[in-house]
């Protein structure tokens, strides 16, 4: 998925026969899953050995009586057949229920579960959890439902994130909102425990709910009135000897994260676009590139909500070094053509039409 000399100053090299495919194809792959953390937990796929705990914490009516899908009582049979089921689905891509454990002394214990279904023909994903009835009040579920949902976002091709819950549980609402779901609508469910319908509100979630918005410092120079500060950011459209222009996704923690964009980044006070390229190519790809390498293009200018974002792209086919992600960024060289299939800001997406139409 990458390219480049690590010798040669003049370009990038030709990928093999059959790696262009096999790069677009492992581009749009989920990726593979490990283990995340949190403060105070850890969120791991569900193991056999959890039945026993996991068949404790759930055949619990004040527990399964908030779960639209749960039945009561929960057999553990049943909980056999849905932990391989989780593993199933997770390698597949579809949905990631998570064990959430913590430590008593020096041993794991297990506390709860959160979990997240992927409809990747909507990209949206539904994010549920539930937490043991001794662990409650002590905001697992708020700690490991922020995780998975920041996590959620930055990897996995969604545009946001759905939750629907039960009227009567002020707690899970709470949860929702104080991570930044927004109640979108009300309905009603089966909830098989209860073996009845029952009201339901509807949350949902995008980029600038659970990361918020970019921070911009504004300019010191007088502004007319009402208007928004200036962001200046420099992009650079690396094309390699295939034709293939190189993406990066932004890594958790990021706003924005999870959509792809155009290497680049802020320009500093008195920097030209042309040396913040320099800079921000070495720093987060590794690479070094020159001013006579990089040709303006095109330039984007989009209006966010507490900023105007001008950004000039410039496109490169020279540089020194392999590029690698070294901030978290996942790299993928992308067909022009291709371009459009891959979720971007905003303010990158009336530049592909012009990139493709030129390469």
């Amino acid at each position: 998925m990458t390219a480049g000399s690590s010798k040669a100053p003049a370009r990038s090299r030709r990928p093999p026969a059959g790696a262009t495919a096999q790069a677009d194809l492992l581009a749009k792959q989920p990726p593979p899953f490990e283990a995340l953390s949190t403060e105070r937990f850890t969120l791991r796929p569900l193991r056999p050995e959890d039945t026993d705990a996991l068949h404790r914490l759930i055949n619990d009516w004040e527990v399964t009586r908030t779960l639209a899908l749960v039945p009561y009582p929960y057999s553990r049979e049943l909980a056999v057949d849905w932990i391989a089921s989780t593993r199933q689905r997770l390698e597949a891509g579809e949905a990631y229920h998570l064990a959430i454990t913590g430590r008593e002394g020096s041993d794991e214990t297990l506390v709860g579960a959160v979990g997240l279904r992927v409809d990747s023909k909507t990209r949206i994903g539904s994010l549920g959890y539930w937490v043991g009835r001794r662990f409650w009040g002590h905001g697992v579920a708020t700690e490991a439902a922020a995780r998975l949902a920041r996590w959620a976002l930055a990897n996995l091709d969604l545009d946001r994130l759905v939750a629907t819950v039960a009227t009567a549980n002020p707690a899970s609402i709470a949860v929702l909102k104080r991570i930044g779901f927004r109640e979108t609508g009300a309905g009603v469910e089966t909830f098989l425990a209860r073996g009845a319908e029952h009201p339901v509100l509807r949350f949902e979630a995008g980029r600038d709910d659970i990361f918020g918005h970019p921070e911009v410092t504004p300019s010191a120079s007088p502004q007319a009135e009402g208007a928004k500060p200036l962001m200046l950011v420099a992009a650079c459209a690396l094309i390699d000897s295939d034709g293939r222009v190189l993406l990066a996704r932004r890594p958790e923690g990021k706003t924005l994260a999870g959509l792809w964009e155009f290497p680049g980044g802020k320009m500093l006070d008195g920097e030209t676009p042309e040396h913040c390229l320099i800079r921000e190519l070495k720093e987060e790809l590794g690479i070094d590139v020159t001013g006579a390498c990089l040709a303006p293009f095109a330039f984007a200018s989009h209006a966010y909500p507490r900023f105007h974002l001008l950004m000039p792209l410039y496109l490169c086919r020279r540089w020194t070094g392999r590029p690698t992600g070294r901030e978290g960024q996942t790299l993928a060289w992308v067909r022009p053509g291709k371009l459009a299939e891959y979720a971007m800001p905003e303010a990158d997406k009336p530049l592909v039409s012009l990139l493709r139409d030129f390469i």
